[in-house]
C-alpha cells in the first residue's frame, strides 16, 4: 500500500508563492506518473500538472507559466512550485501517484487559500 503525504499548503496573498511537496512511501515498485490535482468548492477535481518518471510534464492551461512541477525519484517525492498565485487558485490540492499494473493512489489533500 502506497501512502502519499502532502505538505506546504496555506494562506497567501494574491501574487505570492507556495511550494507543495508530496512524499510517497510503501511502494515495492517504481512509481510512474505523479501529479497534482485540485478541487475548489462546488467544482470537479481537475488536473493541475503531471510529471512522468522520466521528467515529461503537462500543465493545465490556467497554470502554465506560473506553476512548475518537479520530482525527485530517489526520494519518491513530487513538488509543485506555485508563483503569481491568484484567488482562483484557491482549492484543496491532491497528490496522485500511479504504479503501473498495480494501482493508483491519492493523498489526503492540502488546502491552498489565496486572498485578494
Amino acid at each position: 500500500q502506497v501512502q502519499l503525504v502532502e505538505s506546504g499548503g496555506g494562506l497567501v496573498q494574491a501574487g505570492g508563492s507556495l511550494r507543495l511537496s508530496c512524499a510517497a512511501s510503501g511502494s515495492r515498485f517504481s512509481i510512474n506518473v505523479m501529479a497534482w490535482y485540485r478541487q475548489a468548492p462546488g467544482k470537479q477535481r481537475e488536473l493541475v500538472a503531471r510529471i512522468s518518471r522520466g521528467g515529461s510534464t503537462n500543465y493545465a492551461d490556467s497554470v502554465k507559466g506560473r506553476f512548475t512541477i518537479s520530482r525527485d525519484n530517489a526520494k519518491n517525492t513530487v513538488y509543485l512550485q506555485m508563483n503569481s498565485l491568484k484567488p482562483e487558485d484557491t482549492a484543496v490540492y491532491f497528490c496522485y501517484a500511479d504504479v503501473p499494473s498495480v494501482n493508483s493512489y491519492w493523498g489526503q489533500g492540502t488546502q491552498v487559500t489565496v486572498s485578494s
